[in-house]
């Protein structure tokens, strides 16, 4: 087997033989320009409309973008936005939410296999609920303003081909205009990559906090490892919440009784990814407690859930179950969060996963008034 060497003890993660300069493997995208002192910025009807939670409108998306190597299928009030290169890369993106909810990257014995993790639950309505996945999310404020959070995104632009790569930039901005946020995510024939740009329009500085949030599917966290962590400070902090999170009921309690389930088969189903079920999230978490990773080879069987405050700016995932590994790297970001939902429950069940994410949670970004910022992950495929 070609790549047998990657589920061995003695494995070592690309570092610095082949350094990942994630911003240098694709065109860099298109900077916001910040308007001039008493310009008051302009945002697409798309774009406003969006931050209202209107239903997208999939007709206009697919005479505005359709080409590049993107598709557009309606589910309900949301829009599946499918991504596809020739040599079998593919991601999908679900707007207005801009969660990525399925990659899946060529092996290296011929098929593609699905890194993302997400699941499909009924809500109280009837409608699917999604989790899991890849998204942004963060809180933006200042002194003396209320808090914001972009909770919904509009497509402003799509670039590439399937033959080299594939960009797609989302818009968000708070109902005064002076903060404005694009969310560029580009998938590589071996890379798919979470790219923000935060524009802060203010006359007083801007603070993020918030992370990145990946699920990355695995067989089972005792059969997965952590590798290039040796040495890396963190500080245990309970679990991210989010209207996205995956989070064990109860987490540091056994598992209860899943709810009723959706069908594998449903269009839904097959578009987003795998998973059907969806428990009650509990914020309940261990005192905070300080770290140091004392493993190159670190397994992930216990629940854990941690800030690093030190961690290298780029490791890798190695899942013995499914044979295959991803490198997790981040630019901007100085923290790394990392969740695992611990080895008691099913093998490719719905707590089958790992949560990780490029991070600002124990120290937040400050944006200057009229600055710009940029940060974002990228997920590495070193299986082919």
């Amino acid at each position: 087997m070609a790549n047998a060497h990657l589920f061995s003890p003695n494995f070592t993660p690309i570092t610095s033989a082949h350094p990942i300069n994630h911003f240098n493997f694709y065109p860099p995208p298109v900077r916001l320009s910040l308007p001039r002192h008493g310009e008051k910025r302009d945002f697409s009807l798309l774009a406003v409309a969006s931050t209202s939670l209107s239903p997208v409108n999939v007709g206009y998306l697919k005479r505005e973008f359709s080409g590049h190597g993107v598709s557009f299928v309606e589910i309900g009030e949301s829009c599946v936005l499918g991504m596809g290169l020739e040599n079998g890369s593919t991601a999908n993106l679900m707007l207005p939410s801009g969660m990525i909810t399925s990659y899946k990257a060529p092996m290296w014995h011929g098929s593609t296999l699905e890194v993302l993790h997400t699941w499909v639950s009924e809500g109280e309505q009837g409608q699917a609920v999604v989790r899991g996945g890849v998204y942004p999310c963060f809180k933006c404020s200042s002194d003396g303003a209320v808090p914001w959070s972009p909770s919904s995104w509009a497509l402003r632009d799509v670039r590439g081909s399937p033959r080299n790569f594939i960009q797609v930039e989302l818009i968000s901005g708070d109902s005064d205009d002076l903060i404005e946020v694009t969310y560029i995510v580009t998938l590589q024939p071996e890379l798919l990559s979470s790219e923000l740009v935060i524009s802060n329009l203010k006359s007083l500085p801007l603070q993020l906090v918030g992370s990145v949030m990946t699920h990355l599917t695995v067989s089972t966290p005792d059969a997965t490892y952590a590798v290039g962590l040796e040495g890396s400070n963190y500080f245990s902090r309970p679990p991210f919440i989010s209207d996205f999170s995956i989070v064990p009921p109860k987490f540091s309690q056994e598992k209860r009784p899943v709810s009723r389930q959706l069908s594998g088969n449903t269009a839904l189903g097959r578009l987003l990814s795998s998973g059907r079920t969806g428990e009650r999230e509990d914020r309940e978490m261990e005192e905070e407690l300080e770290g140091e990773e004392n493993a190159n080879y670190a397994q992930l069987t216990e629940k854990m859930s941690r800030v690093y405050t030190s961690a290298p700016r780029r490791f890798t995932i190695v899942d013995r179950g499914r044979r295959n590994s991803v490198i997790v790297g981040r630019e901007g970001f100085d923290e790394m969060y990392m969740f695992s939902p611990g080895s008691k429950y099913e093998w490719y069940s719905k707590y089958a996963y790992i949560c990780t994410g490029a991070s600002a949670v124990l120290k937040p970004i400050i944006v200057d008034p009229k600055d710009v910022w940029s940060g974002g992950q990228y997920l590495h495929n070193p299986n082919l």
